[in-house]
């Protein structure tokens, strides 16, 4: 049974008003927060108002690089050479490490973004190039990963500490990877919906598309701000987790 769990989302990808409003409405209920570093979005200034943000309200700061294809947000998987894949990675989190400094700001986590978690959730050599990239960076850092993934794998055996993530808005097939956004009923959006994943999670279990019971342990879970009704459903998963005995907290080193 379920009784700690960190809850984040990926913030700082819109820098347009209605992005920054949903922003500010979704840092004071999550206990983590995964900032686009210049790879699929965000720029140097939105960056830091975004972390600033997170400081006001004690949110954990993470880095979220991504493929640099801002045209289909690094939504699109593609063939990228694992050497490529590191020093983009390096990049993007050295740029965020570089604007908190600024500000006397921590750094706590990463979590690939899109297509290129996606891909390291089933690759072995793009969880490889991503684990370098952490590694090269800061061997500290928690690394957030689809929980049972390869990358899950790939960063125990390489000595990293591992947050393993489950969705609140993703639908799984049945090998416990998330259904591609491409296809019909990828993003579950209502209320409904989202209880169920809730209650299932909390058993340590998610349903699968096509009715399949999933095992899955997370210490982590996710909500899209860019999901439709993202704020007022990340209000009810608080209610729902915090009715149920769950301590909503950031995760931290042992």
């Amino acid at each position: 049974m379920l009784t700690r769990i960190d809850l984040n989302s990926d913030l700082g990808e819109r820098d347009t008003p209605e992005g920054r409003a949903i922003d500010a409405e979704m840092m004071p209920l999550i206990t983590s927060v995964n900032i686009a570093c210049g790879g699929h979005a965000g720029t140097l200034d939105l960056m830091r108002r975004t972390a600033q943000l997170a400081a006001q309200h004690g949110v954990a700061i993470g880095a979220h690089p991504g493929l640099p294809d801002r045209e289909h947000f690094g939504r699109r998987e593609r063939s990228v050479a694992s050497e490529e894949i590191t020093a983009l990675v390096i990049s993007q989190i050295e740029m965020l490490a570089d604007v908190l400094a600024r500000d006397n700001l921590v750094l706590a986590h990463v979590k690939p973004h899109g297509a290129l978690y996606n891909m390291a959730a089933s690759s072995p050599e793009v969880a490889r190039a991503i684990v370098h990239a952490v590694q090269a960076v800061d061997r500290t850092f928690l690394l957030y990963a689809l929980a049972g993934s390869e990358l899950v794998k790939t960063a125990r055996a390489s000595g990293l500490t591992v947050v393993q993530e489950a969705f609140a808005d993703r639908a799984y097939r049945a090998d416990g990877t998330l259904v591609p956004r491409s296809a019909q009923g990828a993003v579950l959006q209502t209320e409904l919906d989202i209880r169920l994943r809730l209650r299932h999670l909390m058993m340590g279990a998610v349903e699968s598309i096509d009715g399949a019971s999933v095992p899955i342990y997370a210490d982590t879970l996710c909500l899209h701000a860019d999901t439709p009704h993202a704020v007022p459903l990340a209000r009810m998963i608080r209610r729902e987790l915090e009715s149920a005995g769950v301590r909503l907290a950031a995760v931290c080193h042992e």
